[in-house]
């Protein structure tokens, strides 16, 4: 149960349109100015990278059968592609 509610919360993170905005007011560096260039490329990157996964890990915890048990195949593969779609939206 409380592996649902934390998918749930990421999702919400990451299907919240400010959230891809604050992958750019995260590239900062360690003295807290922002970055530039490549780096600020790099860091951008890693993060939205990293909001990819975790929705995915979300959207594999939410692909549940109507009996609500697990799908698994192809099934899940359909359910999880949808729901990570969904919350790029």
């Amino acid at each position: 149960m409380r592996n649902l509610i934390v998918a749930a919360i990421v999702t919400l993170f990451v299907a919240n349109p400010a959230f891809a905005a604050s992958c750019a007011d995260q590239a900062v560096s360690k003295a807290g100015k922002p970055l530039a260039g490549a780096a600020k490329a790099a860091s951008i990157k890693k993060c939205e990278k990293d909001a990819a996964a975790s929705a995915t890990a979300a959207c594999e915890a939410k692909a549940l059968s109507k009996d609500g048990k697990p799908l698994s195949g192809a099934a899940k593969n359909a359910s999880v592609k949808k729901c990570v779609a969904d919350a790029g939206k």
